[in-house]
């Protein structure tokens, strides 16, 4: 996989239905599912994994001992909060209410390729979030994971 790359901007249409971008819908493979969630960072946007890599993530999840009541009380508010979708014949998908009001989408939204997923959020944060990144934060990342 190449990884979700770039950035698109779309509209929610009539019945808030997002398209997809269709190179990244031959990203996620067949079938065609998504796991949206609440980004677990400051940030207010939605994640969205497709379903191969969100597996490799579960993995994960389920190795965290049913006694560590802390994290698995968090995993579970956070399930709780996420879906997963799948997109009709044109690309489009339709993410619930709760999430569309996390991240404060109503109109146009910016789709940005994040490697292994991709990510929506709102145009104004979106500004916000490239504007707070400099050339010298953006080498020490690039150099910290060996690109």
């Amino acid at each position: 996989m190449a990884g979700f790359l770039g950035q698109f901007v779309h509209a929610l249409d009539g019945k808030k239905r997002l398209t997809i971008p269709s190179e990244w819908r031959d990203l996620t493979g067949a079938p065609a599912q998504l796991v949206v969630l609440p980004s677990v960072t400051v940030d207010k946007c939605l994640w969205v994994y497709p379903m191969r890599e969100w597996n490799l993530r579960i993995g994960k999840i389920r190795a965290v001992s049913s006694a560590d009541e802390e994290k698995r009380r968090a995993l579970r508010v956070l399930a709780s909060q996420s879906e997963m979708l799948t997109w009709d014949g044109v690309g489009r998908m339709r993410v619930k209410d709760e999430l569309l009001n996390f991240a404060g989408l109503s109109g146009q939204v910016v789709l940005v390729g994040a490697f292994e997923r991709f990510e929506l959020w709102e145009p104004e944060l979106w500004k916000q979030q490239v504007g707070s990144v400099d050339q010298v934060s953006l080498q020490r990342a690039v150099q910290s994971v060996g690109l």
